[in-house]
């Protein structure tokens, strides 16, 4: 499973210095965008190559524990399902062996319009090889 490292800062953090909790939107992204990069699609690549852009549609989010300033976090994201015009990942935030929060996170296929537009054949194959089965 791929896994993206996270330091927690002052600025990701409320006045007690707990993660607030808009923050780990950001770290999840970090991990999606870091996933997709490593095979081979990062975000400028997407519109250039393929004129398609990736927006959050949906997110399910169980948050468990805290993380606080300082912390070292590891993200990870798994391509649970790809569909014509969608993925859905699977994530996790961890501190060491302990899960934070769990998330699925369902991701729009747009064209450079804005409009939902299907994945390109190539890249859907590309993308359908990469599901994780038990994600």
């Amino acid at each position: 499973m791929f896994s993206h490292p996270v330091r927690i800062y002052w600025e990701d953090t409320d006045a007690g210095g707990v993660v607030y909790h808009a923050q780990y939107l950001a770290f999840l992204e970090r991990a999606r965008s870091e996933w997709m990069r490593t095979q081979g699609h990062g975000q400028e690549t997407l519109r250039r190559d393929h004129g398609l852009l990736f927006a959050v549609r949906a997110m399910q989010i169980d948050f468990l524990k805290p993380a606080r300033l300082d912390d070292a976090l590891e993200v990870t994201a798994a391509l649970q399902e790809c569909r014509r015009a969608s993925v859905i990942f699977s994530q996790e935030i961890r501190r060491g062996g302990e899960r934070l929060l769990t998330a699925t996170v369902r991701v729009a296929a747009l064209g450079t319009d804005f409009r939902p537009t299907p994945i390109p054949q190539p890249l859907y194959d590309e993308l359908n090889a990469l599901v994780e089965k038990d994600a």
